[in-house]
């Protein structure tokens, strides 16, 4: 019986944690398939930490990462460096996740030579080639390239074909994020230490997360402000905010928040402690895609921190509100939730609109149909 031979690409955290499930079913199907997961290190320090959390060890680094690089440089030698290695290993079939750099130029990479490529998480549009910037973009190159769209949700299947790709080629899967919570056992130990201080059980703790390239500078100082006043306002609050290493991101909310007590500004955290915080947690303000597919799990409210999200069902959900970067709407939306129980409770009682964690199981069988 012949054994597909794919490479599973990934560069960033949030890859990871949604292929993980993927490589996992493949690696069940031994039969059928030989999986090979292959890094660019584009979050080095990040995907060490994740990678840990699933278990996972690449086969393949390719080790792009270098500091303060630019977009440009980074896709240039992702091209390269992917190029040859498709060249040299012949697979079968590569598999891309998401929106990332690297999704762009694996696929890019596996279009030249004729590679058949699978696009987990394909279908998603904001609209707004620069929001998420470079994201928006880098899925609709991914998704012109891609054999195989796996999409999340109807709405994602949709999007693909108004803008013309043959239907044949276009499965809702779900989002293999609801897969991989569904794939981790937590205890009630925190890796983190700090997370161990915290009071969760008499504190109304938030959730912060807040990196978007779109949002450096103004924007993001915006959002400081936002949380420092919101602190101030409500005594019984206290904020963890997992502070993303890019220095762009870093140095402002250190130098903006650094000081206010009850906001604590850590590193960033194990994808298993992410997940109890969650559990714990409040609410959460993200501008991170992932958060808003994986916090309705843990039935917690999502105050979006963007003009725009690729994830409508969120909100048409009632499950999230976009609430943008201006310091007074945010200050606003987050004031209701604290103060009005009906309202919270309205948004905490949705279930998640992105999945049944099934994801994985459909891609591998449509992946072994096709091939």
């Amino acid at each position: 019986m012949t054994r597909h031979h794919i490479l599973i690409i990934a560069g960033t955290r949030p890859e990871v944690i949604k292929m993980a499930p993927v490589i996992r079913e493949l690696e069940r199907r031994a039969e059928r398939f030989a999986p090979t997961l292959v890094t660019t290190g584009q979050h080095r320090e990040m995907l060490a930490q994740v990678m840990a959390s699933f278990g996972l060890k690449p086969q393949i680094d390719l080790e792009l990462m270098e500091p303060a690089q630019s977009l440009a440089r980074l896709t240039s030698r992702a091209l390269v460096a992917l190029s040859d290695l498709f060249k040299e290993r012949h697979p079968d079939a590569v598999l891309i996740q998401g929106d990332t750099t690297t999704a762009m130029a694996a696929a890019l990479a596996a279009f030249y030579q004729g590679i058949c490529i699978g696009h987990v998480e394909a279908g998603l549009r904001s609209f707004n080639r620069r929001s998420p910037f470079p994201e928006e973009m880098n899925r609709r190159i991914a998704g012109c390239a891609a054999d195989l769209h796996f999409a999340p949700t109807e709405r994602a299947r949709r999007h693909l074909l108004n803008e013309g790709v043959a239907a044949g080629s276009v499965f809702v899967t779900g989002n293999t994020i609801v897969d991989a919570l569904n794939s981790l056992t937590l205890d009630d130990r925190f890796e983190d230490e700090q997370l161990g201080q915290i009071n969760f059980s008499k504190r109304r703790v938030l959730l912060v997360t807040a990196h978007r390239r779109e949002s450096f500078g103004e924007p993001l100082r915006a959002i400081c402000r936002a949380l420092a006043a919101i602190v101030r306002q409500f005594d019984d609050v206290e904020m963890i905010y997992p502070v993303h290493l890019n220095p762009e991101v870093s140095g402002l909310v250190h130098a903006e928040l650094g000081d206010i007590r009850r906001i604590h500004l850590i590193a960033p955290i194990a994808y298993s402690d992410l997940l109890r915080v969650l559990q714990r947690c409040h609410l959460v303000l993200t501008d991170s895609g992932g958060i808003q597919e994986e916090a309705p799990s843990f039935h917690k409210p999502v105050l979006v921190l963007r003009e725009v999200t690729e994830r409508q069902e969120l909100v048409e959900a009632n499950a999230g509100r976009l609430v943008g970067t201006d310091t007074s709407r945010i200050l606003e939306e987050t004031s209701r939730l604290l103060s009005d129980n009906e309202a919270y409770t309205a948004m905490s009682r949705v279930e998640n609109p992105f999945g049944d964690g099934h994801a994985a199981e459909r891609i591998a069988q449509i992946l072994d149909d096709h091939l």
